[in-house]
């Protein structure tokens, strides 16, 4: 048997400038701590090599103390050995980073830029497929196909970027056979470029992120641990929890008539976990200007419990009256610039995006009216 952790997309020194305060800090810092994460769970497991299936580094010119920091961390966890793949974001066009990388890695770390195969084991040979350019524009794998081992060897790919689709809208990053593990006659295939873990086959998987880093994928921060009893079987997969943020969409569907403050405290995560989420309210459904008031009101409330907290209020519809504008105001300039707004968010000639600042500004006007009453 052979076993091993397969990780991916570590993007080491990531910005995060689309965030404010010490945000951007604290999720760097939990990138790099992922190495330590990833140590502890092979030792716990029994695993003795992680394969990093590309994007170890965020840039092709990360900082010395990004580069040099992470080598450190994998040289204290020694002998624990470590397989960096260069991927799209850290490709070998970058000749200043991995000629600093080759000058400066410890002998547990394993530079896998040669398409050439490289012993894990006696019994288990690893092909690794170095991304060339941030978009080769080729299959990178193929040369797997050709490459022999002895009798009784497991042989496992590693590899960068996406499962290539058979349709005339591909792009030229779509480059990887999704057979590739069958032509090959690969006990596994590691993939990485994809931050969500997926299965492509029993013998192909994307490893995801081990620290989400968007809320596209939705789902925890994941390694994979890789049991391969031997040439031909099946390899035994299992996920493993990595992150120390969660990324999370919350789905909030109001009626008219909802309490929408009880609504949302309903779908918040327990108090104590909020330091360490990044959460966002995708609100839907129909309500009125007083609850969709109250309901920015409480997302404001909560927001310093979060790491980061945001109400996505598109497609939220407000359903408004007379009645309703008679709290803004019962006639005046105020009364008619809410009348003027809630024709303009109904107006069928309008486009989407005009009838949605319509219906914000107006939800403004209301909001701005009901705290200058108080």
């Amino acid at each position: 048997m052979y076993r091993f952790i397969h990780s991916s997309d570590l993007h080491l020194g990531k910005r995060f400038g689309n965030f404010g305060g010490d945000l951007p800090g604290r999720l760097r810092e939990a990138r790099h701590a992922v190495i330590a994460r990833l140590a502890a769970l092979a030792r716990d497991h029994g695993a003795t090599a992680i394969l990093l299936a590309g994007d170890t580094f965020d840039t092709e010119t990360p900082s010395p103390e990004i580069r040099r920091q992470a080598l450190a961390e994998m040289r204290h966890h020694a002998p624990l050995r470590w397989v960096v793949l260069p991927g799209n974001h850290d490709s070998l066009q970058a000749a200043q980073l991995w000629s600093a990388l080759c000058a400066e890695a410890p002998e547990n770390v394993v530079l896998a830029v040669e398409p050439q195969p490289v012993l894990l084991a006696p019994q288990a040979m690893l092909f690794p497929a170095p991304c060339t350019t941030r978009r080769p524009g080729r299959d990178l794998s193929e040369w797997m196909d050709g490459a022999p081992t002895p009798e009784g060897t497991i042989r496992i790919g590693l590899a960068h970027g996406a499962i290539q689709r058979f349709s005339e809208d591909d792009v030229a990053s779509d480059v990887i056979a999704p057979d590739r593990a069958r032509r090959s006659g690969l006990d596994y295939l590691a993939l990485g470029d994809w931050h969500g873990a997926v299965a492509v086959d029993r013998r192909t998987h994307y490893s995801g992120s081990p620290e989400p880093d968007r809320f596209k994928h939705d789902r925890p921060g994941q390694a994979l641990l890789v049991d391969i009893a031997g040439p031909a079987a099946f390899p035994d997969v299992t996920p493993l929890d990595t992150a120390s943020f969660a990324w999370r969409t919350l789905p909030l569907h109001l009626l008219d008539g909802d309490d929408c403050a009880a609504a949302l405290e309903a779908i918040l995560p327990d108090s104590r976990l909020r330091r360490h989420t990044l959460a966002r309210i995708a609100a839907s459904g129909r309500c009125r200007l007083a609850g969709r008031t109250a309901l920015a009101a409480s997302v404001g409330h909560a927001m310093p419990d979060f790491a980061f907290l945001e109400l996505d209020e598109r497609a939220l519809a407000t359903e408004c009256d007379s009645e309703d504008l008679d709290l803004i105001d019962r006639a005046g300039a105020l009364r008619e610039a809410a009348d003027a707004l809630l024709a303009e968010a109904g107006e069928e000639g309008r486009s989407a995006a005009d009838q949605d600042v319509a219906r914000a500004a107006l939800a403004r006007l209301f909001s701005f009216c009901e705290t200058t009453a108080s």
